[in-house]
C-alpha cells in the first residue's frame, strides 16, 4: 500500500480524492470540544444552539473538520513528509452538523525543488472538504517538504527501509 508521494510524483493540477469519508457524530465532536477546551456552548449546547442560535442545532467545531480533511489527506499528500511547513491559509465556507458525511480532495497547486538540500523538495496544495451532498465546508492551503526518491535510495543503502521506518522485525 502506498503511503504518501515522492518529490517526483507529484505533478501541479494533480487532484487526488480521499477516500473514504467520515460521517462525523455528536461524540466525536464533542470529544474534539473536550480535548481541546473549545466549551462554546454553539458546539455543546443543545438547548443553547436550539433557542439562541441561526442554526437551531449544534455546529460541529470547524478544527475538527479541518483536522480531518488533514488527516484524510496524510495517504495521498504527506504520508512521506520530511516536514510540515506551513498553513497558508484555513476558510470555513459553510456549517457541518452531526450526522454530515465529510469527504476531501487535494489539488497540487505548485512544487519546487529545495534551496538548500537537492534531495527534497516543496510542495504546495490545496485541500477542499464537502459534505455529502456536495457543499463545499472547508478549504484549506498548505505547504509540504516531501523526499525525492534520492533521498530514499542514500537510506537503503544505509540499511534502512523507509516505506516502513519503524516496521519491527519479526523474530520467528
Amino acid at each position: 500500500m502506498r503511503f504518501g508521494r515522492y518529490y517526483e510524483e507529484f505533478e501541479v493540477g494533480a487532484v487526488y480524492r480521499h477516500w473514504p469519508g467520515k460521517t462525523v457524530t455528536e461524540y466525536d465532536d464533542h470529544l474534539f470540544c473536550l480535548l481541546t477546551m473549545n466549551h462554546h456552548p454553539l458546539h455543546l449546547d443543545a438547548h443553547y444552539a436550539e433557542t439562541s442560535t441561526h442554526f437551531k442545532r449544534n455546529v460541529v467545531v470547524g478544527n475538527y473538520i479541518y483536522s480531518l480533511l488533514l488527516g484524510m489527506s496524510v495517504a495521498d499528500v504527506s504520508g512521506k513528509a520530511i516536514a510540515n511547513l506551513e498553513v497558508e491559509s484555513l476558510r470555513h465556507v459553510a456549517p457541518t452538523f452531526h450526522g454530515d458525511t465529510i469527504y476531501g480532495e487535494t489539488t497540487v497547486l505548485d512544487k519546487r525543488e529545495s534551496t538548500s538540500k537537492s534531495d527534497r523538495g516543496v510542495v504546495s496544495v490545496e485541500t477542499k472538504g464537502y459534505k455529502q451532498d456536495g457543499t463545499l465546508v472547508c478549504v484549506f492551503r498548505r505547504r509540504v517538504m516531501v523526499p525525492k526518491k534520492e533521498y530514499t535510495a542514500a537510506a537503503v543503502l544505509a540499511g534502512a527501509d523507509p516505506e516502513r521506518p519503524s516496521f519491527p522485525e519479526p523474530k520467528g
